[in-house]
C-alpha cells in the first residue's frame, strides 16, 4: 500500500515527478561520466609517477574526506559569478552554477572516487601490468590491450565502482545544494526534496521519497552482491 501511495502521488504531484526525472537523469549523466573520464582518469593515476597525479589524486580524493557543504561552497565561489563561471557565462553564455549542469558536475565530483579509488588499485596491480606487457610484445598496441586485455580484467571492479559512484552522485546533497542551488522545478533531486519536505513539515511525502531510495538501495545492494559472486567463481 505504501508503495502504491507513493506511485500514485508521484503521478499527480508535478512537484515529486521533477525530482525523481531529474535524480534519474543525473544517474544515467554521471555513469556515462564516469565511464569517460573516470575510467581513463583511474589508469593514468595507476601508471604515472610525480607530484602531478598525486595532486590529482589528492583532488579526486576529497569529496570522501573533506565535508561536502564546505566542498560545494569551494566549487561555488569558484565556478560562480565571481569567478571562472563569470567570464564562461559572460562570453559564452553557458552557466554551471544554479542549473542542471551544475546537479550533474556536483554528482560526477562526489561520485568519482567511488569509482577511481578502487579501480586505480586494480589497474596497479601486478599480474595486470605482466599481462598487458606481453600482449604488447605480441604485437598488441596500446589502445588494443587496453580494450582486450585490461578491461576483461576490471570489468567485475569497473561495475561495481559505476553502482557505488551512481548511488553516491546521486544521493549527494551538500555540494548539489551550493552548486545546484536547490531550485524547486529545476535543480531539486530527490535527496533535496527529502530535506525540503522535512523543512516544511511533510513528513508523509518526505517518508514516501525515502521509500523510493530504500528501494533503489536495496536493487544496489543485489547487484552488487551478485558482481561479487561472479567475481569471486
Amino acid at each position: 500500500m505504501k508503495l502504491e501511495k507513493l506511485i500514485i502521488s508521484g503521478l499527480m504531484d508535478p512537484s515529486l515527478v521533477y525530482p525523481i526525472c531529474l535524480t534519474i537523469k543525473t544517474c544515467i549523466v554521471s555513469i556515462m561520466m564516469f565511464l569517460l573520464a573516470g575510467v581513463p582518469l583511474a589508469l593514468w593515476i595507476s601508471r604515472s609517477d610525480g607530484v602531478i597525479p598525486k595532486l590529482v589524486s589528492f583532488f579526486v580524493t576529497l569529496p570522501l574526506v573533506f565535508p561536502p557543504v564546505a566542498l560545494g561552497y569551494i566549487l561555488l565561489m569558484t565556478l560562480g559569478r565571481a569567478g571562472i563561471g563569470g567570464a564562461l557565462e559572460e562570453y559564452t553564455g553557458f552557466r554551471i552554477v544554479f542549473s542542471q549542469t551544475g546537479v550533474f558536475l556536483a554528482a560526477f565530483i562526489a561520485g568519482l572516487p567511488m569509482l577511481v579509488r578502487p579501480l586505480q588499485a586494480a589497474l596497479g596491480g601486478e599480474n595486470i601490468i605482466k599481462l598487458e606487457e606481453a600482449a604488447r610484445v605480441t604485437g598488441c598496441g596500446p589502445f588494443r590491450t587496453f580494450i582486450f586485455i585490461t578491461v576483461p580484467l576490471v570489468r567485475s571492479t569497473i561495475a561495481s565502482g559505476l553502482l557505488l559512484g551512481s548511488a553516491r552522485a546521486t544521493g549527494e546533497v551538500g555540494i548539489t545544494m551550493m552548486l545546484g542551488g536547490n531550485i524547486s522545478g529545476r535543480t531539486n533531486t530527490i535527496s533535496l526534496e527529502i530535506f525540503n519536505r522535512v523543512s516544511r513539515g511533510e513528513f508523509d511525502e518526505a517518508g514516501d521519497l525515502c521509500l523510493l531510495l530504500a528501494i533503489a538501495g536495496l536493487l544496489l545492494f543485489i547487484a552488487l552482491e551478485k558482481i561479487h559472486k561472479k567475481k569471486e567463481s
